[in-house]
């Protein structure tokens, strides 16, 4: 069964299309089929969950510094998480939707599935899906984080300095009308399109395992160095932007111990290198259900080239260099040589084969997209004249 035929039947895999949020959302005119108008989701998102904390700070004098121990514009925290961390993980949606899917196509495109497997890799997207639009999925979502997040949240308030969000009354912390609002309707709505995404997350994981599970046609000399599945790795790029809020959100947090707690940056840089390390190895956690397939399809490949190079070699050496049966004139003419540094190539790329459908640039780039949003912390220690002077010597 070619591509053409499987066209009309196979599903184009998303993980984002799909869902109450998401059938509403294009119900009232803020999403496309394909996950278009992110910019319009993001304007609403920020105007019922940012604005109106602007606007209630404002009214009750916490809004500038001075007023208050911790400002509402000061709280680094809270504007990264509303305008920098909510519109990342909105926009993500419109990018995943187009580059998950198209790596999935290319498992069909590229014949690493076919014949009697393409009903079953149809059949993991279509179960992939219904969980996808579940709608007790979401509403177990909102659940969650209206009862465990939403006391979570509250639990910290005991201890949380005098701030626009709450004031003391005794030994009490009493919210604000601000804080109300944070607490009731800010702070739900952008736990729920974070969660949303873990849950996206899960639902990845287990769709590369089923699909692992599928008689898979690797090739152990394939030029990608993975057995042909190397372009998993551009799909892992997708989570790139919750791994980019993830370290908005650290960095964010770090800020505000640094401006309302005295401490100091470089207390953070254990915790900071290790958040990036765990952050990655999550997100490309699910690529390692391919490794057994991997090793399997390197182990054969080294044993078949091996034993070819092996009689290769052996033909090779009697008559070229032992000279049994060779002739002269046709040395210069001969491809034989050309074909023995052929096989070293092939025997070479498989030797060099990875274990997993990711390299160390993958992981690179994503540790740098992971530490971005942590580098304007720098500015407590360095100026941005020394930051840039510093980075012109590194350069040069």
């Amino acid at each position: 069964m070619n591509r053409t035929e499987t066209e009309t039947q196979m599903p184009k895999f998303s993980l984002v299309g799909g869902g109450l949020v998401y059938r509403l959302s294009r119900w009232i005119g803020l999403s496309g089929l394909e996950m278009e108008f992110g910019v319009r989701r993001v304007i609403i998102l920020i105007a019922i969950t940012w604005l109106p904390l602007f606007v209630l700070s404002f009214f009750e004098g916490s809004l500038f510094k001075g007023v208050t121990e911790v400002p509402f514009l000061l709280d680094a925290e809270t504007q990264v998480r509303f305008l920098v961390a909510l519109p990342v993980l909105v926009i993500a949606e419109a990018v995943s939707h187009l580059r998950i899917g198209a790596r999935i196509d290319e498992f069909v495109d590229r014949s690493i599935i076919s014949g009697d497997e393409i009903p079953k890799l149809r059949d993991t997207i279509n179960r992939a899906h219904r969980v996808r639009d579940s709608i007790w999925l979401e509403i177990g979502l909102v659940i969650l984080v209206c009862t465990v997040g939403v006391g979570a949240w509250r639990s910290q308030m005991v201890s949380t300095a005098p701030s626009w969000l709450a004031v003391p009354d005794g030994t009490n912390m009493n919210l604000t009308r601000a804080g109300y609002w944070f607490a009731l309707v800010s702070v739900p709505i952008f736990q729920f399109f974070l969660v949303r995404w873990y849950a996206r997350f899960l639902i990845w994981l287990w769709f590369l395992w089923r699909v692992s599970r599928l008689k898979l046609n690797l090739i152990a000399t394939h030029p990608d160095r993975a057995g042909g599945i190397g372009f998993l790795s551009k799909a892992t790029y997708s989570f790139g932007f919750l791994l980019f809020t993830q370290g908005a959100l650290l960095a964010g947090l770090i800020a505000n111990l640094i401006l309302h707690g005295g401490r100091q940056l470089m207390e953070f840089k254990v915790q900071a290198f290790g958040f990036v390390v765990f952050f990655v190895a999550l997100i490309f956690a699910p690529l390692a259900v391919f490794i057994p397939a991997l090793l399997a399809t390197k182990r054969r490949g080294l044993g078949t080239y091996g034993l070819l190079a092996s009689q290769y070699t052996e033909a090779f050496q009697k008559k070229w260099i032992d000279g049994i049966g060779r002739d002269d004139d046709e040395f210069l003419g001969t491809g034989d040589i050309q074909s023995l540094a052929d096989l070293g190539n092939s025997y070479s790329v498989i030797k060099e084969m990875n274990i997993a459908p990711f390299g160390l640039q993958d992981v690179l780039l994503l540790v740098a997209v992971t530490a971005i949003p942590l580098l304007p912390l720098l500015l407590f220690i360095f100026s941005i004249e020394e930051l840039v002077d510093q980075l012109v010597k590194v350069i040069l």
